[in-house]
């Protein structure tokens, strides 16, 4: 097999060892951006929607909730604090996209996919609209993204309108990796999302939002009811925002997987270093492997560099321990520094992992239970900063028994496949991302595995 770009200039193990010495176990944007401590549920209540889940899914159903029906008694109950999972770890890209890319949702609807597309674009604009309209301090960019080839196969992927070749992208942003480039203007805005997690939670409330942390939902019953550890809540209709972690629907055990994602923060770039990489278009980038990296500035002139390894561990579980894994901040950073060699010398502050609910088509699905007074929306795939305010919309049209646009959609009515049970979720899972590395190393071509999963529609290349 070949090697990648990554293995033919690695970085010096002394290089490696400065950058991360004294980093912080600990995700950059909850740190930067703490929220208020808000209390738990206790006792009996009664509400006409309760909301489970604190990240962003279960915000902005709570904030469009209220803007359809500001009458509305609503209930949010997070099991730890607002924010603290995927929607604080997760690198800030804000996409358009509602179906992983333009490629995986043509492959599934080809008859919806310009609709999708567009419907993608309105959510981001609408986004953008509630940001302004509420004065949210989240760090907004409506910057754009910039794919990039950093091998020669590579290179043709991106040819056409938008396509830049080695020169026109290393002027963007200079990296000697660059061979090609794809600039999408419009479709990527770039947030702080810890900034974000709290700016929604502090609207919700504004908007009459009951918001209760540290208080676990154990169960929905019938009523329907939703019972934590000290108190329940009974409700007109429930919307389930739990997303990577286990479904309270049995359902939905097996439609989800949690694949661990790594990300390193460096300290502030200096104005020398700025001048050094250019990227005065701050745009979001990302590379065109199977394992790819994901990269942006924030609005200190941080680098955040993530990516690469998607770990899943054996039971599906999710774990903080699993959060440590030396080997792979190791290996992002050394590819920062292949990736940026002029920055050789610059130290990391955080470094942190988190939990992505992957689903097999790779982006979000919708449904309802208890004869629809129950909504769920799960399996953005990574896909959730700007995604879960359309599936938030989705939830609500479901719960009010609305035929919409957006119910109409086969993206919304159908469902994926669910994953095999342990231990061939696992054995599946690895030999997938062994393929997929593979493939980085073989020109990007796909082995039998994976024209077998490209056949029954189970296929992604990222």
């Amino acid at each position: 097999m070949g090697t990648t770009v990554f293995e033919r200039h690695p970085a010096a193990a002394s290089s490696i060892a400065s950058m991360l010495e004294g980093s912080r176990l600990s995700p950059f944007w909850t740190d930067d951006a703490p929220g208020p401590a808000r209390p738990s549920l206790a006792g009996s209540h009664r509400a006409d929607l309760v909301i489970v889940g604190g990240g962003y899914s279960g915000l902005w159903t709570a904030v469009q909730a209220k803007e359809r029906q500001p009458g509305l008694d609503v209930v949010l109950l997070e099991a730890r604090r607002i924010g603290w999972a995927a929607s604080g770890r997760n690198g800030g890209f804000c996409e358009a996209s509602l179906t992983h890319g333009r490629e995986n949702g043509e492959s599934r609807w080809p008859d919806e996919i310009d609709q999708l597309d567009r419907l993608g674009m309105e959510n981001l604009d609408a986004i953008e609209a509630t940001v302004a309209r509420y004065g949210m301090d989240v760090d907004w960019q409506r910057t754009g993204a910039l794919s990039v080839a950093v091998e020669p196969h590579q290179v043709e992927w991106l040819e056409g309108p938008g396509g830049l070749d080695a020169e026109a992208t290393r002027a963007l942003v200079n990296s000697p990796t660059y061979l090609a480039g794809h600039l999408s203007p419009d479709d990527t805005a770039l947030v702080h999302p810890g900034k974000l997690a709290r700016e929604l939670a502090r609207v919700a409330e504004d908007l009459g939002v009951r918001i209760f942390e540290g208080s676990p939902v154990t169960a929905v019953e019938d009523g329907p009811a939703v019972r934590t550890r000290d108190g329940i809540v009974r409700a007109g209709k429930v919307a389930l925002a739990t997303n990577v972690f286990p479904s309270l629907l049995r359902r939905n055990r097996l439609m989800t997987v949690p694949v661990y994602d790594y990300v390193l923060m460096t300290e502030p770039l200096t104005s020398a270093q700025l001048a050094e990489i250019g990227w005065e278009g701050r745009q979001g980038v990302s590379d065109m492997a199977n394992q790819f990296h994901y990269y942006r500035l924030t609005a200190d002139d941080r680098l955040l560099f993530g990516g690469y390894d998607a770990i899943y561990h054996a039971g599906g579980r999710v774990r903080a321990s699993y959060q440590d894994r030396p080997e792979s901040y190791e290996k992002l950073a050394s590819h920062l520094l292949t990736t940026f060699p002029q920055l050789d010398g610059i130290r990391a502050t955080h470094r942190w992992a988190g939990a992505i609910d992957t689903s097999t088509r790779f982006c979000a699905f919708f449904g309802t239970a208890r004869g629809g007074d129950v909504a769920y929306s799960l399996g953005f795939t990574g896909l959730g900063v700007g995604a879960t305010r359309f599936g938030a919309a989705v939830m609500l049209d479901l719960l009010a028994g609305d035929e919409t646009e957006r119910t109409r959609l086969r993206m919304v009515r159908e469902r994926p496949l669910p994953f095999p049970p342990e231990p061939v979720a696992s054995l599946g899972i690895n030999a997938t991302r062994w393929s997929l590395d593979r493939a980085d190393h073989r020109e990007g071509r796909r082995n039998l595995l994976l024209r077998g999963l490209d056949a029954v529609g189970l296929g992604f290349d990222s």
